[in-house]
This record gives C-alpha cells, sequence and structure tokens, in this order.
C-alpha cells in the first residue's frame, strides 16, 4: 500500500474517531505535550528571542523525530501505518469538541441563559465573557469556529498530507506552542516570538485552503470571496483574516469590532461590512459550514498526497 493510500485512510478514519469519540476528558495527548512544553519552559525560559527559539527547536522538533521514528517502525506493515495515521489524526484534530463547546454556547443564548454562556465562554478562547452582551458572546463563537477550523483541523490535515504522521504532530506542537507562549505578554513578548513566527508559517497553507472551501461550501460564495478580498488583510492575522472574512461573507454578518483579552481591549476592523450583526442562530451555521470545510478538506489533502504519491511511483519507475 503506498504512502497517498496510507494517508487517505488513515486520516479519514481519524476523522471519524474524532467525530465517534471526540476529546478524551483526561489523558489527551496534545495535554501531555503542553505539560513536556511548560517543563522545557520552567528550564529554558529567559526574556531572549534566542531561548525562546531553542524552546521552539527542541519542543517542536522533538515532536516531529518522535513522529518521524513511529512512521518508520511501522512502515513495513500497511495496517500498522494506517492506525498510526488515524491516531496520529486523531491526536491533532479537534473539530467534535469545537462543535459541541460551540452549540452548548448557542443552546444557552437561545434559551437566554446569558450567564451559562458566560461561564462556557473561556472553554472556546480567551475572550472576557464579562464584556460581552448575548450578540458579542455570538459573534466571539462565530470567530473561534472560523479560525479554529483552520488551526484544529484543516492545517493539520494539509502538513499531514505533505509531511505524514511528522507532518501531522509537528503542526500540532507549532500550533500549542503558539499558545502557550506565542501571545505579546510581557513575558513572552521576546521569548514566544519564534513560537509564533513559526506558527504563522506553518498556518498560512491551511488558512488559505480554509477560506477557498468556505468560499466553495458556504451559502453565499460571492460575498465570501468580496469579503475575503476587500477584509481579510486588515485582520492582525495573517491567516485568521482570511479565514474569518471569507466566513463572514459567507454567512452573510459583520465579524471583527471591539474585543477585550483578560482587560486588554483592542479595536479590529470589521469584516464584511456589508453583512448583518452576528445572533445567536449564527453560532450553529457557523458550525455546520465548519463540518462542510472539514470534510471537504479531507477530499482534497488525501487526494493531493495520492496525485504526490503516484507522481513519486512513476519516477521511480
Amino acid at each position: 500500500m503506498g504512502a497517498g493510500r496510507v494517508f487517505a485512510y488513515g486520516a479519514a478514519a481519524g476523522l471519524i474517531g474524532d467525530l465517534l469519540l471526540g476529546d478524551p476528558r483526561r489523558g489527551h495527548p496534545v495535554a501531555a505535550f503542553g505539560r513536556a512544553a511548560g517543563a522545557v519552559e520552567q528550564v529554558l525560559w529567559r526574556d531572549h528571542r534566542g531561548w525562546g527559539a531553542l524552546h521552539t527547536a527542541v519542543c517542536a522538533g522533538g515532536t516531529v523525530a518522535l513522529g518521524s521514528v513511529a512512521a518508520r517502525a511501522v512502515r513495513p506493515s500497511p495496517v500498522a501505518s494506517v492506525a498510526l495515521t488515524a491516531a496520529a489524526t486523531w491526536a491533532v484534530v479537534g473539530g467534535t469538541s469545537l462543535a459541541r463547546e460551540a452549540r452548548t454556547i448557542g443552546r444557552a443564548l437561545e434559551a437566554g441563559d446569558v450567564e451559562a454562556a458566560r461561564a462556557r465562554l473561556p472553554h472556546l478562547c480567551g475572550r472576557d465573557p464579562q464584556a460581552l452582551d448575548a450578540d458579542g458572546m455570538a459573534r466571539a463563537v462565530v470567530e473561534s469556529v472560523a479560525e479554529n477550523t483552520s488551526d484544529a483541523v484543516v492545517g493539520a490535515l494539509v502538513w499531514g498530507a505533505f509531511g505524514g504522521v511528522p507532518g501531522l504532530l509537528g503542526f500540532r506542537a507549532v500550533n500549542t506552542l503558539d499558545a502557550m507562549v506565542g501571545h505579546k505578554s510581557a513575558r513572552y513578548r521576546r521569548y514566544g516570538w519564534a513560537s509564533a513566527r513559526l506558527d504563522d508559517l506553518a498556518g498560512w497553507p491551511g488558512a488559505r485552503l480554509t477560506a477557498v472551501l468556505a468560499v466553495l461550501a458556504g451559502p453565499d460564495p460571492r460575498e465570501a470571496v468580496r469579503a475575503w478580498r476587500a477584509d481579510a488583510a486588515q485582520h492582525p492575522s495573517p491567516n485568521a483574516g482570511p479565514v474569518e472574512a471569507s466566513f463572514a461573507g459567507a454567512l452573510g454578518v459583520r465579524l471583527g469590532g471591539t474585543l477585550s483579552y483578560g482587560g486588554r481591549v483592542e479595536h479590529r476592523p470589521v469584516l464584511n461590512t456589508r453583512g448583518r450583526a452576528v445572533g445567536t442562530r449564527d453560532v450553529e451555521r457557523a458550525v455546520r459550514l465548519s463540518k462542510r470545510v472539514t470534510w471537504l478538506a479531507l477530499g482534497v489533502c488525501a487526494g493531493a498526497r495520492l496525485l504526490m504519491s503516484a507522481r513519486s511511483s512513476k519516477r521511480g519507475k
């Protein structure tokens, strides 16, 4: 069995596993990586970019090396290779948990239970829930669904298609490091610089594929393209911009604006200015669009891997 079919079968099985099982409540591999990365930080932390780059290299490089060793060990067995790819895919994607958290908040908002929604919002994003009303929380959820469709699903599939199990694990390691140390606090402004920049690079292809698929899968492709072209570059994140803008246009809503993170207020440009304000019902619409994008991404990435494998086989003959 070629590498293309190993990835295609394994990634599909992993996504089905995520659909059926979601994330485990205890012992999640990503949480274990986070603890290990935290331990490395305790040893290496200095208020210096170079030490932060070393932290990134140790944690992300070590994860890629571990994935390479595991993939090489099971290579003689196609069944074991598919199983390892499935396990790695399940470990690094988080689409089901993303949808579950978003829908929990959406149901609370639809029931008028704003306090329950506020209590749950930190499970999904870092916004200050006390600074948001019901519509503000709905907007935060839609933005988080859009961004995490790229970060938690599509980006991993893209790197899995190009790099197999090491690519899957490496992408999740980089993304997790960015969440841990890549923000601009006093402690991490310099130390987390390398992790943040590497995450921007690693997330670039997945973000663009997510935006393209949101155009194709959304209810208003023309507006999705228009919002992407007009507004994505105004977002402070080079990867969240295209994703959130295309989702905004596809759903016909406005995203962006004033945000609050732990008491720190940010004024971001509005994405899709021609759209309406986000309402509670848009949470479910965003989740459904995310799911369509996920399965389209699997098809695109599996197809790309099969094509690369076929071309490699022809060159080897």
